[in-house]
């Protein structure tokens, strides 16, 4: 059984890691580089940095803080926000990334995951999906969770597999920031019919909402934010609290953070 990954995820807002619930509400929570060093420390897989507030004007900061991380972290991390064409991702990977997260564009224009995956391998692609469940459905959006299309996440995650992407890091809206649990349903769908990783994203809240997303949701990794910021789960706590329940985690002996 493939090792399971345990991912703080690091939104970026004007340089600074913010947290909210349900997408809104941010509280800044610390320096990126120096958090995603204390996460490295204590035993995260990997890290995932999202500019959250990307625009055009503001490219140029997110590279050099990008160049920062990496220069800092020993593990692999993703990076993604306002990510839109292989120029983008080209001055990403270059800066020193290992994999970029797109949503927003690649919705917009679906080839663009093919283009991604000819140009720089599936294994650095990973496809976000922010999904909201209404009316029975799930339904995704973009634009940071501000507009819903007419597209379904099961479907979407099934075409930008077909198209090339090398991992889908599904959001539920619905639970994000909630620490109620992740959306066990959806993400057993996803995980069910795709054949890539599955990073699962939104509600976390104790360490068995983490034990029941391996088991029941069927994800290959957990992403988040809030439960290691406030420093609620331990890093390495959790992945023995895992291990003890059979899950297949990386064990060393991480450093406090």
């Amino acid at each position: 059984m493939l090792t399971r990954r345990i991912i703080p995820c690091l939104d970026v807002h004007n340089g600074q890691t913010v947290k909210g619930v349900n997408f809104v509400n941010l509280k800044e929570v610390g320096d990126p580089v120096a958090l995603g060093a204390a996460y490295a420390r204590a035993g995260a897989d990997e890290l995932v940095y999202l500019d959250i507030s990307a625009t055009v004007e503001a490219r140029k900061t997110w590279l050099e803080l990008v160049r920062r991380i990496a220069e800092t972290l020993n593990i692999p991390f993703t990076v993604g926000g306002g990510i839109s064409s292989v120029q983008d991702v080209e001055q990403l990977l270059k800066a020193g990334a290992d994999k970029i997260s797109v949503n927003s564009a690649v919705v917009k224009n679906p080839a663009l995951v093919d283009q991604l995956a000819r140009e720089f391998g599936s294994q650095c692609v990973v496809v976000a999906i922010d999904t909201r469940q209404e009316k029975g459905d799930w339904w995704v959006y973009i634009h940071g969770g501000r507009t819903r299309t007419e597209r379904r996440a099961l479907e979407w995650a099934k075409e930008v597999v077909d198209r090339g992407a090398g991992e889908i890091l599904l959001t539920s809206m619905n639970h994000d920031g909630t620490q109620q649990g992740f959306a066990l349903d959806i993400t057993r769908a996803v995980s069910e019919q795709v054949l890539v990783p599955v990073i699962a994203s939104g509600g976390a809240g104790s360490m068995e909402h983490f034990l029941e997303v391996f088991r029941e949701g069927k994800a290959d990794a957990a992403l988040a934010a809030s439960v290691f910021h406030y420093g609620t789960i331990p890093i390495a706590e959790l992945k023995a609290f895992l291990a003890q329940r059979g899950i297949p985690v990386r064990l060393e002996n991480p450093e406090p953070v």
